[in-house]
């Protein structure tokens, strides 16, 4: 018998306050922690439903907890290549297929947690798999920064 995606449960999030980086379509982030010394860096992403974010690449080990929706992956062809439901936890190495993400039916909030961190956490690319922005322990902190003198 197939089953059907259904909307989960809302997270509360009326204590988050969101925050986009130009030129990054259908995504939002908000960032818990940067530890530079235990090269670790917190923070939950809200992709929007039924879109997707740009291709990258995990420089980094990293833990997922989806904590809203379903997060959906998707290969660099764009086929499908994972759905993780509400309460998926994943742990993945640095490195690893490009790909993109995305919600499904509805926005997906999803927490990250980067560990082991040794240089780029993401790395952005174009369809030509060349890397076109890093974003490391120093982009981190500087938009920490900034949501922290905005008053998030």
């Amino acid at each position: 018998m197939a089953t059907l995606a259904r909307e989960t449960l809302a997270f509360d999030d009326r204590h988050v306050t969101w925050r986009t980086i130009d030129g990054f379509e259908h995504a939002a982030y908000h960032i818990l922690s940067v530890d530079e010394k235990a090269r670790i860096v917190d923070l939950l992403f809200q992709f929007k439903a039924n879109e997707r974010i740009a291709l990258h690449r995990h420089g980094a080990a990293y833990r997922t907890l989806v904590l809203q929706g379903e997060l959906r992956i998707y290969r660099p062809d764009g086929t499908l290549q994972e759905v993780r439901p509400v309460g998926s936890y994943v742990a993945g190495q640095a490195g690893g297929e490009p790909h993109t993400e995305g919600g499904g039916d509805q926005d997906v909030i999803v927490y990250f947690t980067n560990r082991e961190i040794d240089g780029p956490v993401y790395e952005i690319l174009d369809a030509n798999l060349s890397v076109q922005a890093t974003f490391g322990i120093p982009e981190f902190k500087a938009l920490l920064a900034a949501q922290t003198d905005a008053g998030a």
